[in-house]
């Protein structure tokens, strides 16, 4: 049988699957051509115009910081002040190799050619100068000195502090220098100008530590809640009250829009988020009375040979308003805000300096001689170891029964038969070393002492005063007990245990103390404001503003309240007394007798000094002996005061002390009475220098 061929011709395309394969195509052909047109369009139509557009899209939003606060005195005047002013800084991320934690000890070669460029336009030395860089890891910081120029300086410190933060090199500077930073911004990566707000002080030191300074945030302050929210850029307030009232006085920063094109040229800037300045802080302080008691502490520090520092405070004592206080030696706060070197740092504020920065008024304490006899007096009274009748016949010495041990009054003087009244006013030693003697207590059955420890804790000795600055120091309150911890700080540290353990051991002793058990010295010495007991100029004034108000221990506060720009007060700033001591008033009259008469008697360890101020002084004089690392003897004048109130005389306290100003009288009276004039008569009027030697 024979197969006929196949037939192997394509069968012809039906109309239907024709039109599909058109309507396809064409679709294809159109998708094409607005893909090439579109092309077409974006390069030669429109290639100028995203060119032109690609270099100017970068906008950054530039931080403008907030001005701080005004910090304003009682009456209104602004003591200080914020202005903003153009700043460079280095931003240490931004670096042309970053600089963080790892590599801040060995800064890299690259950002040393823009550190030493940014030097010469801010005309800034590049000599190596010693630099202190602190580091903190684990909790443990560790000191590293370089030699670094300034501004390698200034970034490496700036990064041990906070790493991520900007560091200010200048501040307040040129228009010329903005705009050729600004304009050539490619040459000086990492390098930014930007607004900030400069503290402002109208009058100088006046009141410096009182302030405090503000300063970069820190590492441990950024995690601490009173900075929530702040950003890590910001300057904060790092002591007194910027530090203290820092929630108020920061405010709420802003930011402007800077348009940067491709080369990093700045093209225009724009508005953006306007800052909003802190709350103003007004202060209880007389800004007169300040600068009066200032200088008068300056005057008798230069006329007393051998003086070096000193301290007073000015009290209401029926509020715990601060009216002033000041210590010395002082500085000027302005110093804080610029960039300042090591070398220059240390300068003012090294070892040999006298630490200007150590506000003496409320951050050292120690023993205050003779003015702490009222709080003796008031403890043998309370206690009945002692009435207001009963005399005590001096002889000039003081010996402690069954033993030869004797203690003298100063100048070797003998006052008779006298009583608590008497004294007060002529400050007899020994008949407050018999008042020691009969409140001391048995330690072993007493271990927290006895009346004159539990008076000296109600007036506030040992305690914190609630004062709203910090660094406050509590002073001491010697006792049996705290003797026996010391005893045993001392063993512990001697034998490298408890919590010294691993550290060397020292056979020789620690100096933390004698290991002696507490005797009846230690009630004698304390009970004439010597031996152990240590007590800052503040809580002196507490204790005599106590005196001066018929029994109430005050808040002592220097805040007055928190206000607007226009002055509307959001917040008053009254913390309320701390208690009251109930103390007799038959024995208060006593005391006040005795205090009346030293001041404005014959004989009397002030009357050389007050005895002609018109109003009514009630003060005592101390001199405190103290010992240094030589075991060498100085004296220390004291000086405590008030005038109370009454229907003409507004009531004020006043405690003033001269390191190594020999006698209370001498030394701290005469500044006690400026500050008095300056309060009452508004002139400081002549510096009246006592002659009296009495303790």
């Amino acid at each position: 049988m024979i197969q006929e061929p196949l037939d192997e011709r394509t069968p012809p395309m039906t109309p239907q699957l024709a039109l599909r394969v058109a309507i396809i195509g064409t679709c294809a052909l159109v998708m094409f051509a607005i893909i090439f047109f579109r092309l077409w369009y974006l390069q030669v139509l429109s290639g100028t115009k995203y060119v032109s557009e690609a270099a100017v899209n970068y906008v950054r939003p530039v931080p403008v910081q907030a001005p701080r606060g005004e910090i304003l005195d009682r009456n209104g005047n602004v003591m200080v002040g914020s202005v903003p002013v153009p700043v460079v800084q280095v931003s240490p991320p931004n670096l042309p190799v970053p600089l963080t934690l790892t590599n801040v000890l060995s800064q890299p070669l690259q950002d040393f050619h823009v550190y030493n460029q940014l030097a010469r336009v801010l005309s800034v030395s590049t000599k190596p100068q010693p630099c202190k860089i602190q580091l903190i890891e684990n909790g443990k910081i560790d000191v590293y000195h370089q030699r670094l120029g300034f501004i390698p300086c200034l970034v490496a410190q700036g990064v041990s502090q906070v790493s991520y933060a900007n560091v200010t090199i200048k501040t307040d500077v040129s228009s010329d220098v903005q705009g050729y930073l600004l304009e050539n911004q490619r040459s000086f990566p990492g390098v930014q100008v930007q607004q900030s707000s400069l503290r402002q002080y109208p009058m100088g030191s006046t009141a410096a530590q009182l302030f405090g300074t503000v300063g970069p945030i820190t590492e441990p302050e950024v995690k601490d809640p009173r900075f929530k929210g702040v950003p890590h850029t910001d300057t904060v307030g790092q002591s007194g009250l910027e530090f203290e009232y820092n929630q108020y006085l920061q405010g709420q920063d802003g930011y402007q829009k800077v348009t940067v094109n491709a080369q990093g040229q700045v093209e225009s800037t724009a508005q953006g988020r306007s800052p909003v300045a802190g709350q103003n802080l007004r202060l209880s302080i007389d800004t007169r009375l300040q600068q009066v008691g200032q200088q008068a502490l300056a005057t008798s520090i230069a006329d007393n040979p051998g003086a070096d520092g000193g301290a007073f405070v000015a009290l209401d004592p029926t509020n715990g308003q601060v009216l002033a206080m000041g210590s010395n030696p002082t500085f000027n706060p302005s110093v804080f805000t610029h960039p300042i070197s090591q070398s220059q740092y240390d300068a003012r504020f090294g070892q040999n300096s006298g630490s200007p920065l150590l506000n003496r008024a409320i951050q050292s304490a120690g023993p205050t001689g003779s003015s702490f006899k009222v709080i003796t007096a008031t403890a043998a009274l309370e206690s009945g170891d002692w009435s207001t009748g009963e005399t005590y016949d001096d002889t000039g010495r003081f010996c402690f029964p069954n033993t030869t041990d004797c203690l003298q009054n100063s100048g070797h003087a003998a006052y008779g038969v006298v009583d608590l009244e008497q004294a007060i006013q002529f400050s007899v030693d020994t008949f407050f070393y018999n008042l020691g003697l009969v409140t001391n207590v048995d330690p072993v059955g007493h271990p927290n002492g006895g009346p004159l420890q539990e008076w000296a804790k109600k007036f506030g000795i040992g305690q914190p005063t609630g004062i709203d600055l910090p660094g406050a120091v509590d002073g001491t309150r010697p006792t049996p007990a705290w003797r026996a911890g010391r005893n045993q700080l001392e063993t512990e540290c001697e034998k490298a245990t408890g919590p010294y353990r691993g550290k060397p051991k020292h056979p020789a002793g620690c100096g933390i103390a004698d290991g002696a058990p507490w005797t009846e010295g230690d009630n004698v010495n304390m009970a004439v404001g010597q031996g152990d007991v240590q007590v800052s100029p503040l809580q002196l004034a507490v204790a005599y503003s106590a005196l001066a108000n018929g029994g109430t221990i005050v808040t002592p506060h220097v805040g007055m309240d928190i206000e607007s720009s226009d002055g509307t007060v959001l917040r008053k700033i009254d913390p309320g007394p701390r208690r009251q001591l109930g103390i007799n008033q038959t024995y208060l009259s006593t005391i006040l007798a005795g205090l009346r008469a030293a001041a404005s008697q014959s004989g009397g360890t002030s009357d050389d000094v007050m005895g002609n101020f018109p109003q009514q002084v009630y003060g005592k004089t101390g001199t405190a002996q103290y010992f240094n690392a030589q075991n060498v003897e100085t004296d220390y004048a004291w000086y405590a005061c008030f005038v109370p109130p009454t229907a003409t005389s507004r009531p004020i306290v006043v405690v003033a002390t001269v390191e190594k100003g020999g006698f209370g009288d001498v030394a701290a009276a005469p500044v006690a009475r400026q500050i008095l004039s300056q309060w009452f008569y508004g002139r400081p009027g002549p510096f009246i220098k006592g002659k009296s030697n009495t303790l």
